[in-house]
């Protein structure tokens, strides 16, 4: 997205430049953060501050606990809360950020535009009941499950910072106090377009399709009826990263439509997590009690909440009603094709096949259907096939398979080194996660949480060197919940 603006780079080496303040009002409200007792660091993202072209001594000192805390703004920030609404487990709701705040937009030193945002910043407009805050232990599991995602090479937001406030905030328990620091190339999501239609001024509608394509479709711009062209690119970045879900066994939880970004990234870390034992209808999140947001629904509920996006474009599709409405479902109806295409180039290479067709989804689905009846360990299992020897799989299958493998014109070397590639090593297994949390929020102890960010960071490395990040917990009768965390 251009601009002319000349920007000033800042102590801490900010360099804002602030294009969403510029839309019609109604979509923020103008914020400061609310500024905390005892900010300290927690930790600190050296590698993605580097990436961003920030000053890590400034930022990494107290100097940066204070902005990372909200204390302190850094130069050029124009803070604001955005609105939003969402459909919350299929109810729509008018919603907002109540209790974060983004400070602006940060221009990397290659002039990458990325959202820099406060989450546990404090009461704003939208707060509606909350205290506007958030607890140490669910923004780190955000800052551990975020980086995981980015290593294994998967759209996701990221977390610059975690920062503890010296304050307790109520939930189930007196819990300690953190405010997170999020990156995203924006927090343009479903819900924004949801709230933006539903207060029926086609001025604000049009605005926000206009900067939303500029941000990160700009092809769009071309197109006869960009709105249409949005809503294809819209259903097959999310088609993309779905299938980039299913094959690390990744569990959104809560999947409403304010938590679906228009750029195709991962974003809101709540009751997320990863599966140990394959199992299609894998619930984790305490709340999704139907399991709507199952692991195997994840890509159908993809779709509905695209049909959301789609009817929240009709009246700025730039025809007749009757015939935008048409287009709008033209337009959506690219996403069944997108993710099956998508999930079909993930798996295939998930079992060493370069080019998979049609002809092999029967192949893939044999292997899960073995792993669902052995009850297998879904990560583990991919990483342990070997095309040159024994491994996973029923006898028949294993036979199907290499004569599969056999018909391409790689080496079965290649194949080997393909898996390798699209099969990890290591995820943030859930038993490793809670553990890192409990030593960090309960004791203060943070290496179990840097231990396991840094082999997250390299996850398709054999990582001998610590064993113990690789298993499974042992299986029990009590199922794994995570919590929302607000």
């Amino acid at each position: 997205m251009s601009r002319t603006t000349v920007m000033q780079r800042t102590p801490g080496g900010w360099r804002f430049d602030n294009t969403y303040s510029q839309l019609p009002a109604a979509l923020f409200e103008k914020t400061p953060p609310v500024p905390v007792s005892a900010p300290a660091m927690a930790v600190f993202n050296h590698a993605l501050a580097v990436d961003l072209g920030l000053d890590v001594e400034v930022l990494g000192s107290h100097n940066g606990a204070l902005v990372f805390a909200g204390n302190s703004l850094p130069g050029g920030a124009d803070p604001l809360a955005q609105a939003y609404a969402g459909h919350q487990f299929g109810h729509f709701t008018m919603l907002g950020d109540g209790r974060a705040v983004l400070l602006g937009e940060h221009v990397d030193p290659v002039g990458r535009r990325w959202d820099v945002q406060l989450k546990g910043a404090g009461r704003t407009r939208y707060s509606r009941r909350g205290d506007g805050r958030a607890a140490l232990g669910p923004m780190l599991r955000e800052y551990i499950i975020s980086e995981a995602m980015h290593g294994l090479g998967i759209p996701t937001t990221r977390s610059l910072a975690v920062v503890s406030t010296g304050e307790v905030v109520e939930r189930e328990a007196l819990l300690p106090g953190a405010v997170l620091t999020r990156i995203a190339s924006s927090h343009l999501r479903v819900g924004t377009f949801e709230y933006a239609a539903a207060l029926s001024d086609r001025p604000v509608l049009e605005a926000l399709l206009g900067y939303t394509i500029r941000r990160h479709f700009p092809e769009c711009l071309e197109a006869p009826s960009p709105a249409r062209a949005l809503i294809e690119a819209v259903c097959r970045s999310q088609a993309s990263l779905l299938a980039r879900w299913f094959s690390v066994g990744f569990v959104h939880g809560v999947m409403n439509t304010d938590n679906m970004a228009l750029s195709g990234e991962t974003i809101d870390y709540g009751p997320c997590a990863f599966m140990d034992v394959y199992d299609p209808g894998t619930v984790f999140s305490s709340i999704d009690r139907q399991g709507r947001y199952a692991f195997s629904n994840q890509p159908v509920i993809a779709h509905w909440n695209l049909a959301r996006f789609a009817e929240a474009l009709v009246p700025v599709m730039g025809f007749p009603e009757e015939r935008s409405v048409e287009e709008a479902k033209e337009a959506l109806a690219i996403y069944p094709g997108a993710f099956k295409r998508a999930w079909l180039e993930a798996m295939g290479a998930k079992i060493g096949l370069f080019a998979p067709a049609e002809l092999d989804i029967p192949l893939i689905e044999e292997l899960l259907e073995w792993m669902l009846e052995t009850r297998a360990d879904y990560t583990n299992t991919f990483r342990r096939l070997n095309p040159e020897g024994d491994g996973e799989g029923s006898p028949g299958w294993r036979m199907r398979w290499m004569e599969r493998l056999l018909r391409q014109t790689q080496s079965l070397g290649e194949s080997r080194g393909l898996m390798k590639r699209s099969n990890p090593a290591v995820i943030p297994r859930n038993h490793k996660v809670e553990e890192a949390l409990e030593a960090a929020v309960v004791g203060g102890d943070f290496a179990a949480v840097h231990k396991l960010v840094a082999a997250l960071a390299k996850p398709y490395e054999d990582t001998a060197r610590d064993p113990d990040l690789l298993e499974p917990v042992a299986p029990s009768d009590m199922p794994y919940r995570t919590f929302c965390g607000t």
